[in-house]
């Protein structure tokens, strides 16, 4: 299958397509992972993209879909992928057909993770890391420590992100509501969109959007 999965940050994307892809016996393509591959392999392509980046600048739409055309040709690719991230906005879903199109090949199905926005700023804005190792995450309401403020595993600090404040999330969600969203009515248009509750455990979660996806393949 050939999937995109769209949501707001926090919807848990990148957990659900970890879990998805491994179901689904395809590779999790995610824009994250494509620009660190090609930054740390030295690719011309992480280099133009390291240039914007260290300029402060964004990425231009051409190098992320060059990036994701390249990773879509690879040989564990040829049979489907899970999309995570790409594509960002309208114009890279109409490249992202056009690629497809090339190939003779669609889509199957966008998956869309659906949260409350007031949901979605209690997960981010719950999150504490710790300060001796990030992989060391507590969330105040889902997941706190046993000590306020104290990892439980090493005894470090922890602390709330820049990135994890209400107000950032916030404005993290205006940028998905103007840029990414689009998507979903341009996709709806195709018939393409398979809406999810991401509300509730990752497995809860991960089992609809099977249940989805099968029963929108035999539809």
């Amino acid at each position: 299958m050939r999937i995109v999965l769209v949501g707001p940050p926090g919807a848990g994307k990148g957990t659900q397509a970890a879990y998805l892809a491994k179901n689904l016996s395809i590779p999790h393509i995610s824009t994250g992972d494509l620009f660190r591959a090609n930054i740390s392999q030295g690719t011309d392509l992480g280099k133009q993209a390291r240039a914007y980046m260290d300029a402060g600048q964004l990425v231009p739409d051409e190098v992320t879909i060059a990036m994701a055309k390249d990773r879509m040709s690879q040989p564990d690719a040829v049979n489907g992928f899970l999309l995570d991230g790409f594509p960002r906005n309208v114009g890279q879903a109409e490249a992202l057909d056009e690629m497809l199109k090339s190939e003779g090949v669609t889509l199957d199905a966008v998956l869309d993770l659906e949260v409350p926005e007031d949901e979605v700023v209690k997960r981010i804005a719950g999150r504490r890391i710790c300060r001796n190792d990030s992989a060391h995450v507590f969330h105040v309401t889902y997941n706190p420590p046993k000590a306020e403020g104290v990892c439980d595993t090493c005894g470090g600090e922890l602390y709330q992100r820049d990135d994890d404040s209400e107000e950032t999330v916030r404005t993290r969600l205006e940028v998905y509501h103007t840029q990414t969203e689009p998507i979903i009515d341009y996709y709806r248009a195709q018939g393409l969109v398979v809406t999810i509750s991401a509300l509730g455990k990752v497995e809860d979660v991960t089992k609809r959007s099977m249940e989805a996806l099968k029963k929108d393949r035999e539809g």
